[in-house]
């Protein structure tokens, strides 16, 4: 393979995880759970790229145009990192032969961003200890990153099954 390839291969598998991600967050959402609004997240990144980084509560932060969208973006850029990162860590065979434990356990360690950078930064505290319920979104934010490292695993396998 060429390295064009796996480069693709590296993105193809972290849109599909965050895709599996999606899903999950919109099953959620149907069953009354509170899921994250992306348009703070592009409010967020709108303001790091103007140089402010913290915020005593992003809702109430200025908007910024094309915020959703923005924050779409950077959801999916995101998706695609963690997936270069699983395989900095695993080696670009693991994209060949797709194994279950490394991607779950990269997933789930992914979850330290959200919870000891952006949710801090965006006014919720670490560990979501600013909100009103900080181990129930605690817990959450884990289940959702263990279900992102179940799509890694799922699109480097339908990935996998293509290229063969």
């Amino acid at each position: 393979m060429t390295l064009l390839q796996d480069i693709a291969n590296i993105a193809f598998i972290g849109i599909g995880a965050t895709v599996v991600m999606d899903v999950w967050l919109t099953f959620l959402k149907r069953m009354g759970v509170q899921t994250l609004n992306f348009a703070f997240i592009g409010r967020w990144v709108g303001h790091l790229l103007r140089g402010r980084f913290a915020h005593a509560s992003i809702g109430k932060a200025q908007p910024i145009p094309g915020e959703l969208t923005l924050g779409w973006l950077t959801h999916y850029a995101t998706g695609i990192a963690f997936a270069g990162l699983l395989v900095s860590i695993y080696g670009i065979g693991w994209t060949r032969a797709p194994s279950l434990v490394p991607a779950v356990l990269v997933g789930m360690s992914t979850v330290v961003a959200p919870l000891f950078v952006m949710q801090p930064a965006m006014g919720s505290g670490f560990a979501a200890s600013k909100t009103p319920t900080p181990l129930k979104n605690c817990i959450r934010s884990v289940v959702n990153h263990t279900v992102f490292g179940l799509g890694l695993y799922l699109s480097a396998v339908l990935i996998a099954g293509i290229a063969r």
